[in-house]
């Protein structure tokens, strides 16, 4: 196999509290491959969303490495990690996070154009990815103004415009009904195969595991074998 997109190693976090400290991770070792989709799953409160920050570089790690490409992350200046995370990595929360003064091409086209992109080139590929997501008749639609399912749909758009090579994803079903979510969980798989993005996915929920590629559990601090699903 060749070499991993993403290779972490000896990852802990703790959080102060009162006169000592919580730790959350007490030592993950974690490989992910271009293309792979990896489900990380475990009881509420084991540490699921605090391992997907470190990973994306949202939160520094009080021990451990976590290397991308071969190169260790967090060597990097905070500006350095603030282009990488906006040409590298996808991010898809629980709650879609969208600016709600502007409309779904708009909201799409963001990273782009906070990258320096023009908007010549961001608008084609956001509307684009609309369609893709089944959004092609809520282009210029205000946000505010969309089922909840569509907002995520237009968060999906969002994680991918820029072609990352990792979509990290914190509940990205969370806050829907069934059928929505699994509207939108087929569509990240979809959207997996179509752009051969990497995909990892928090979750509490072995259905939704089930359906990814490999899974993870995130037990007292440790995250145990990733196994393949049949």
């Amino acid at each position: 196999m060749s070499s991993p997109l993403v290779c972490a190693r000896g990852l802990r976090r703790s959080f102060p509290m009162g006169d000592g400290s919580i730790e959350v991770l007490r030592g993950v070792d974690l490989d992910v491959h271009r293309g792979e989709r990896l489900a990380i799953v475990g009881n509420s409160g084991v540490g699921k969303s605090t391992l997907l920050h470190v990973l994306g570089t949202l939160d520094h790690p009080s021990a451990g490495t976590v290397e991308f490409r071969g190169e260790d992350l967090f060597q990097r200046t905070p500006r350095e990690l603030a282009r990488f995370r906006n040409r590298e990595l996808g991010f898809i929360f629980q709650f879609h996070h969208l600016l709600p003064e502007f409309n779904a091409v708009e909201n799409v086209m963001m990273p782009g154009l906070l990258g320096g992109r023009g908007f010549a080139e961001m608008r084609p590929r956001a509307e684009r990815l609309l369609h893709e997501v089944g959004l092609g008749h809520r282009v210029v639609h205000p946000v505010g103004k969309l089922s909840g399912g569509e907002r995520q749909r237009v968060a999906v758009a969002r994680a991918l415009v820029l072609e990352p090579s990792l979509v990290l994803a914190d509940e990205p079903t969370g806050n829907l009904d069934p059928k929505t979510g699994d509207q939108v969980l087929e569509l990240l798989l979809e959207m997996n195969r179509l752009h051969g993005t990497a995909l990892v996915v928090v979750t509490h929920s072995p259905e939704l595991a089930a359906r990814l590629g490999r899974r993870a559990v995130l037990v007292d601090g440790y995250l145990e074998d990733a196994t393949a699903v049949p």
